[in-house]
């Protein structure tokens, strides 16, 4: 069963219990306030009946009541029936009077109703009672009658067609039951164009992902409508299609560059090995130097391109809180033993700054790995780091070779090699760039040749207060 016909199904079933709640909460109280309607009539009319038995006169006579009879006679003349209600008098558990007007029913119609009212004569105090016959369910006020002086038992009843009450109820909620079920046909209908309209997204999610799973076409997104949590969902899966084309597109150029790169020292390797003459010792010694060197080559290659690789996931750099002046002394420290070179600080920033202290040092000592190869020895290379309104600034400054305007932005290429006769894999700057935008940066050199270079990497953050001193 699909989503769509579950959630039209719980929706339905759902909307059927509200009206049918609602019908029957309403129908059960519409009951009991037609009992409660019935009951205030009877008392109204059983409280004028023992007034007028009480301080009414014979019309007759013009004298106080002097039987049961003549205040039978005179109610059963007096009082006008409602509809649904008829009167009857008892006289020593018989009954004697009944109305001459018509009435919706007569109690005398009704063998049972009669029997169990004839001991209401003997009764000392009224009674409102349900009474149900085979014939119908009757509402009764049983009203002794007395007389003074006393004369004989008797009793007026009141009775009301508790069925014939219901019925015209009844009718009323048959009508809300067939507007009930029209409403929940039309509920049922919207609901399924609705639900249909609010599924789309997923449908597309669907199709989408089918279509990239049978084509890895990754570069696939989804349409975003709206602002709903299907929009939110349709953005969360558009976020990880880019993260998988990311990562399809590392591990592709990973091994385009491990098969481009390590082909040439495995070439170099095999070849001497072939032409080496094994009983020469001198050459199996030179050819094992060349060796071993061409597997150093390999080996730094391969921790360069896995470094590469790693940059696109999230977890290549683990934030903490770094004092970037104390960050920028020990890697002036660790250069030092990179060359023979005039190691000085050009500023420090005290700042508390919130980066990855591992990539940042990896980052500037391979900057100054660089400097050390395109410099002379004993000219001038310089350290520092500053901090800007919203950004922070760490640069390595040298004083060789430079580099010329057209190479400065193709030196962040994967395996550009300005000079090929310096020792290198061409992975160091577009590693330092790498780390540079894992941290939601960039690096910038600025550089004129035969005079030197700058490379500086540009860091946003949200500092702690600068520190002034140092």
């Amino acid at each position: 069963m699909s989503v769509r016909t579950r959630v039209l199904a719980a929706l339905t079933l759902l909307s059927a219990m509200a009206l049918a709640a609602a019908g029957i909460s309403a129908y059960s109280l519409e009951r009991d306030r037609s009992v409660l309607r019935l009951d205030d009539s009877l008392a109204r009319s059983g409280a004028e009946i023992e007034t007028l038995a009480e301080i009414g006169v014979d019309p007759q006579t013009g004298e106080p009541f002097a039987s049961v009879s003549s205040v039978l006679r005179t109610v059963l003349s007096r009082v006008a029936p409602a509809t649904h209600e008829a009167l009857a008098g008892f006289v020593d558990g018989e009954i004697t009077h009944v109305p001459e007007v018509a009435t919706s029913f007569r109690i005398e119609a009704d063998p049972e109703l009669v029997a169990a009212l004839a001991p209401a004569s003997g009764w000392e105090e009224p009674d409102l009672l349900t009474i149900e016959t085979s014939q119908r369910t009757y509402r009764v006020l049983a009203l002794p009658i007395r007389t003074d002086p006393p004369s004989e038992q008797g009793a007026m009843v009141l009775a009301f067609d508790l069925d014939a009450e219901y019925e015209n109820l009844n009718e009323t909620f048959r009508t809300y039951a067939l507007v009930a079920v029209a409403s929940l046909a039309w509920i049922t209908l919207i609901a399924w164009f609705v639900v249909g309209q609010l599924l789309a997204p997923i449908k597309v999610l669907r199709a989408t992902a089918d279509e990239v799973s049978s084509s890895d076409d990754l570069s696939r997104r989804i349409p975003v409508a709206g602002n709903d949590d299907l929009a939110l969902l349709t953005e969360t899966f558009n976020r990880m299609f880019a993260r998988l084309e990311q990562a399809f597109a590392s591990q592709r150029q990973l091994l385009d560059d491990a098969g481009h790169e390590l082909r040439t020292p495995l070439t170099i390797v095999r070849g001497h090995l072939e032409l080496m003459d094994p009983a020469d010792t001198t050459e199996v010694a030179s050819t094992r130097t060349l060796a071993l060197d061409e597997l150093d080559r390999m080996n730094m290659l391969v921790d360069d391109l896995m470094t590469l690789a790693r940059s696109r996931r999230p977890d290549f750099v683990t934030r903490t809180d770094v004092d970037l002046a104390l960050l920028t002394d020990d890697v002036l420290v660790k250069a030092t033993s990179l060359g023979d070179r005039r190691w000085i600080l050009d500023e420090l920033a005290d700042v508390q700054i919130h980066a990855d202290p591992r990539r940042l040092t990896q980052a500037l000592l391979q900057l100054a790995s660089n400097a050390v190869k395109f410099s002379g020895e004993g000219s001038t290379v310089a350290i520092g780091s500053a901090a800007d309104a919203g950004e922070i600034r760490l640069w390595v400054r040298d004083v060789g070779a430079g580099i010329g305007e057209a190479d400065q932005q193709r030196i962040f290429d994967r395996f550009e090699r300005l000079d090929p006769t310096v020792d290198g894999s061409g992975l160091g700057l577009p590693i330092v760039a790498s780390i540079a935008q894992a941290h939601g940066g960039r690096v910038s050199v600025t550089s004129t040749p035969g005079h030197g270079s700058t490379f500086t990497i540009h860091i946003p953050h949200q500092a702690a207060e600068v520190e002034e001193g140092r």
